[in-house]
């Protein structure tokens, strides 16, 4: 049974330390003078304003579609969350939660992982608004299975939470012919989990896992990695879902811009080591890691 799915000196230090610091509170003080040119401002907590950007910014950052942005009832939750949250803020610098070292160093990881992010999105927008229309016909015609040939594939699955002891369950596992019998190891094990159906879409599946589920008969049984949980899986039908026109178009421009993504970070992560100056037994670890990842 397959298992697929994926130098600053010291002293600079504590200025630059506290330089970002800095500048990840600067904004929390704000005032309403301060904010007025950050747009309307639609409530007032305490000495804070909360302005029209930024519950537009919790509109999309919640993936809540334009239509809805002006239903009562999605405003009442969304402002109300954000209205919670600055109270909270609050509240926490009231009580100088700010100043603990360990809350200042989440808010740098944080600010880090904003910004990083914000790198990586408008690369792979500035490269996904370059390609053609020939780009975007060729990898429709080199990938079938998400366009011409899609399927959705109907499941009954089983599904665990991923941790420490993942791997140890997959290996007591991986000869098991069934649901069933995966179900009772399970629960011999301890592990928790729960039975569902499900389906999956072979544009959304890694193509590994696609070629593994074409490769192996129909009662297989299929384990995959979905964001905090682990799936086993029977798949019980499949049923044609053919994409064309405009529509494949989309799709192709997704799922390229995600494979420019996978592309971008892990040339960000072969950069980034190849720049980084370990110390002491981190440098035998790290190097011992990226000799494994070489394959040496």
């Amino acid at each position: 049974m397959p298992a697929s799915y994926r130098a600053i000196p010291r002293a600079g230090r504590t200025l630059l330390l506290l330089t970002a610091v800095t500048f990840a509170l600067g904004g929390c003080g704000k005032k309403s003078g301060d904010q007025a040119s950050d747009g309307q401002i639609v409530a007032h907590v305490g000495d804070q304003d909360v302005t029209s950007n930024e519950l537009d910014t919790e509109f999309r950052l919640a993936n809540v579609p334009g239509d809805r942005r002006h239903d009562p009832a999605t405003v009442k939750r969304v402002l109300g969350e954000l209205v919670t949250r600055k109270y909270l803020l609050q509240q926490a610098l009231a009580a100088k939660l700010d100043r603990e070292p360990t809350i200042l160093l989440e808010l740098l990881r944080a600010r880090e992982q904003v910004l990083a992010n914000a790198f990586l999105t408008r690369e792979i927008s500035t490269k996904a608004s370059a390609l053609s229309k020939a780009d975007i016909d060729k990898f429709i015609a080199n990938n079938p299975a998400k366009f011409a040939n899609q399927e959705i594939l109907n499941t009954v699955q089983i599904t665990i939470p991923l941790n420490s002891s993942t791997q140890a369950v997959i290996d007591a596992t991986k000869n098991l012919n069934s649901l069933d019998e995966v179900d009772n190891e399970l629960t011999t094990m301890g592990i928790p989990h729960g039975r569902s159906t499900g389906a999956l879409n072979s544009a959304e599946i890694p193509d590994e896992l696609l070629r593994s589920i074409d490769a192996k008969k129909p009662d297989d049984v299929f384990f995959a990695r979905a964001g905090q949980s682990g799936v086993f899986f029977q798949i019980k039908s499949r049923e044609p879902h053919p994409v064309e026109g405009q529509a494949a178009e989309a799709l192709a421009r997704r799922l390229m811009s995600i494979d420019m993504l996978r592309t971008e970070a892990s040339v960000a992560s072969m950069s980034a080591n190849a720049e980084a100056k370990y110390e002491g037994d981190y440098a035998k670890i790290m190097a011992d890691q990226l000799s494994k990842a070489n394959g040496n």
